[in-house]
């Protein structure tokens, strides 16, 4: 059973992410924007901390709020003055942006809830595996899966995102050189 500790440590860094990505998407300042962001990557590390998945929560740390961050500001400081001359939203586009967040969430909402962990059935992880409900799964079994080129693997994207972030880097250094 769960103590009342990490219940409220959880649904206060849970309130803690949704601040900061609000935050994060509603700043002009975009360091600001960054450092936002930072704090959202840091409360999802405590997210996975909390859930026993210490590796996950390191790897988070590591490599989203530490290398991934840097990269962000580096290439916000190799422009020159981003978003100085940005104008306001229009009243017509504000609205078209909330229509759209909020369809947005109510689509989630409805993935949430009919999942069927919600209704009593079998787990992702029970049925990929065959395990039955309440079995624990270990990290091991989950890298497996994540980096395996079976049906629920995902090698290919995860292949496809490094080459993507070894582009960005090269495109930031090429960028810095013609300064």
């Amino acid at each position: 059973m769960e103590s009342v500790g990490n219940i409220i440590l959880f649904f206060v860094v849970a309130i803690a992410i949704i601040v900061f990505s609000v935050l994060t998407v509603t700043t002009r300042k975009i360091l600001r924007s960054a450092t936002y962001l930072l704090f959202v990557l840091f409360a999802t590390a405590i997210i996975y901390f909390q859930m026993d998945y210490q590796f996950l929560g390191a790897v988070q740390i590591a490599v989203y709020a530490g290398g991934i961050l840097v990269l962000f500001v580096f290439a916000i400081m190799l422009t020159q003055r981003p978003g100085k001359d940005a104008e306001g939203l229009s009243s017509h586009r504000r609205w078209l942006g909330l229509t759209a967040a909020l369809a947005g969430v109510a689509v989630c909402g409805y993935a949430l809830f009919s999942y069927v962990g919600f209704t009593g059935g079998k787990t992702i992880a029970s049925v990929i595996d065959g395990k039955d409900i309440g079995e624990i799964v270990n990290m091991e079994t989950i890298g497996n899966f994540l980096l395996s080129t079976d049906k629920f693997g995902y090698l290919l994207p995860f292949e496809a995102i490094s080459v993507l972030l070894l582009a960005c880097i090269i495109g930031g250094v090429v960028i810095a050189r013609r300064r």
